[in-house]
């Protein structure tokens, strides 16, 4: 995996604006967690794309840090065959070429798909992340974690896995207790294979025929909603057991070449009332996505997968860690651990010793991934200067 870090195609002068500490770089040795939590948001793109391997070269110089190449929903069924061979081709092109900072999945149907890109990868292992497992449950789980074991001894490298918890047995309440106490019991024997677990709302919302508008988020779903804060109660738990679970898609996108390219590009600030533009570019299109990135987050969920590059620089902004929430983490994990409770350096809260502690460390941990905000500095601020970039 090469280094990844984000926000580094911001320039210099614009990231010292913004951070008081930038992100940091990461390599493929980080600590399983922290390359969860640097996945941000995951970007799928359909393996079927002739340009796949300059796709992935764009979006990365764009500042996306983690891209899947999907054979799976995104790709008809007559066309799996050429995108497995059309992913293998991209991955062993962007090992020649290199210039991607990213970590790279590949999203199967079956587990022999596995088997059958670790045979045929060349150079392309040395781009590859791992692989996104559709549908995973107690039953097909294990094989598929076989045949990546299998791939990477075979590759000479650590693949990881993640699994995507989307199937009818998690969604219907009489099963849902004993398929997630299985799955738990399963990702918990491989541990060491499971980057993080991914929440595929769409089949979720698919078993009940639900659809849901641009006007909702995923918690305005009960049933989908009850069935996320499942998971997270069995497997995102804040000790030896829990995993890193990144949050569901958000479905709608409109065509911002209108604000994104032309007016931006004709020098915004200048032309436009500054407050009237950032107000303009969180509300229009967006703010249905804004508000459930922070509902992902208020349910302990981190990262989103995105199926379109638009979205991308909302989830990133979102994920800073605040001088505010920095400083408070300071305060929190330098107490000397009797507990208690103190005012935030800000003067507008309190801070728990002990019930805050794992929430500290969490912030931490994205702290180092996204960086640390200036104070006065707000997300608004980071998503204008990723847009104006």
């Amino acid at each position: 995996m090469p280094r990844v870090r984000h926000f580094h195609h911001l320039d210099p002068q614009t990231r010292e604006r913004l951070f008081l500490h930038a992100p940091q770089p990461l390599g493929p040795d980080e600590d399983r967690v922290v390359l969860a939590v640097a996945l941000g948001a995951t970007l799928y793109v359909p393996a079927t794309r002739s340009d796949l391997a300059d796709i992935v070269l764009r979006r990365s110089a764009e500042g996306v840090c983690s891209m899947v190449l999907d054979l799976e929903d995104a790709v008809a069924d007559d066309q799996v065959e050429f995108a497995l061979l059309n992913a293998v081709d991209a991955l062993d092109r962007l090992a020649t070429l290199g210039g991607s900072r990213l970590q790279l999945f590949v999203r199967v149907r079956a587990a022999a798909d596995l088997r059958r890109i670790a045979e045929l990868l060349t150079t392309g292992a040395r781009v590859l992340t791992g692989f996104v497992v559709p549908k995973f449950g107690s039953v097909t789980g294990g094989e598929f974690l076989d045949e990546l074991a299998a791939a990477s001894d075979r590759l000479g490298k650590h693949l990881y896995a993640m699994p995507v918890l989307e199937s009818p047995e998690l969604v219907h309440r009489e099963t849902r207790d004993d398929e997630l106490a299985r799955i738990g019991e399963l990702l918990a024997e491989r541990r060491d294979q499971i980057l993080a677990v991914r929440v595929g709302a769409t089949d979720m919302c698919g078993t009940f025929g639900i659809r849901r508008d641009r006007d909702l988020t995923i918690y305005d779903v009960r049933v989908v909603a009850d069935a996320i804060a499942a998971i997270v109660n069995y497997l995102g738990r804040s000790d030896d057991t829990g995993h890193v679970i990144t949050g569901p898609v958000w479905e709608y996108f409109a065509d911002h070449e209108r604000m994104f390219r032309p007016t931006l590009r004709a020098t915004p600030f200048e032309e436009h009332d500054e407050v009237r533009f950032r107000q303009q570019l969180v509300s229009r299109d967006l703010d249905g996505l804004l508000r459930e990135i922070a509902l992902d987050r208020a349910n302990g969920i981190q990262g989103k997968t995105v199926i379109h590059p638009t979205h991308v620089a909302a989830v990133h902004a979102l994920s800073a860690v605040t001088h505010e929430e920095y400083h408070d983490a300071l305060d929190i994990l330098g107490a000397d651990g009797a507990g208690g409770v103190r005012a935030s350096g800000y003067r507008n809260k309190m801070n728990e010793m002990r019930p805050h502690r794992n929430w500290a460390e969490k912030t931490l941990v994205r702290a180092k991934v996204f960086g640390v905000t200036n104070e006065g500095i707000t997300f608004v601020d980071l998503l204008t200067a990723l847009a104006v970039r």
